[in-house]
């Protein structure tokens, strides 16, 4: 994957966090004496974090930027050196950061593709036009990915309901920018 941060200031410059993110991963906790942290990602392959080569942190409100000197795995976990995290104490200061991304800078997908993030809040009806609530999560389960649909005040009723992402099967059309997709499921299973 191409690098999907083109901007060019320099190491650890910040910005307000008034983008609208994603959250990548996070930073655990310091891994030696050189600066190199333990990360803990939500992306699939996990280790695909690495595939950025600079890194958004957020602390509370602000987005400081670093760029990815290295990243590797570590026996079962990930650790990483950042530009700019030289030794152990700059590191513990950057322990619970999350890494973000701004979505604006994800690199696109195939029209038929989509973020998490972009399915998540979306309506979701059933071939015959059914409301059986909103999409609150989505969950890996080696076979397939799980969203959490629940009912809501204008579903057919409050349930939730665990649906596998299986387009072309379960998923019969999915129209973001409207902000719903059509399945084809039965709302009594």
């Amino acid at each position: 994957m191409s690098d999907p941060v083109r901007n060019t200031s320099s190491s650890g410059a910040e910005y307000a966090a008034t983008e609208d993110c994603v959250v990548l991963g996070k930073l655990t906790s310091p891994h030696g004496i050189h600066g190199w942290l333990k990360v803990y990602a939500y992306t699939s392959p996990v280790d695909s974090i690495f595939d950025y080569s600079e890194w958004w942190l957020r602390q509370g409100q602000r987005l400081t930027r670093y760029p990815v000197i290295q990243g590797r795995r570590q026996g079962k976990a990930l650790v990483v050196s950042l530009d700019g995290v030289a030794d152990r104490n700059a590191a513990e200061a950057l322990v619970q950061a999350e890494i973000v991304m701004p979505k604006a800078e994800l690199p696109e997908l195939a029209d038929d593709e989509y973020y998490w993030h972009e399915l998540e809040g979306l309506a979701v009806f059933t071939r015959a036009g059914d409301r059986l609530g909103r999409v609150t999560g989505l969950f890996e389960t080696g076979a397939n990915d799980v969203m959490i649909v629940r009912g809501d005040r204008e579903s057919i009723d409050r349930r939730e309901r665990l649906l596998p992402y299986l387009p072309d099967d379960v998923i019969v059309e999915v129209d973001p920018e409207a902000g719903w997709m059509r399945v084809d499921w039965d709302p009594d299973f």
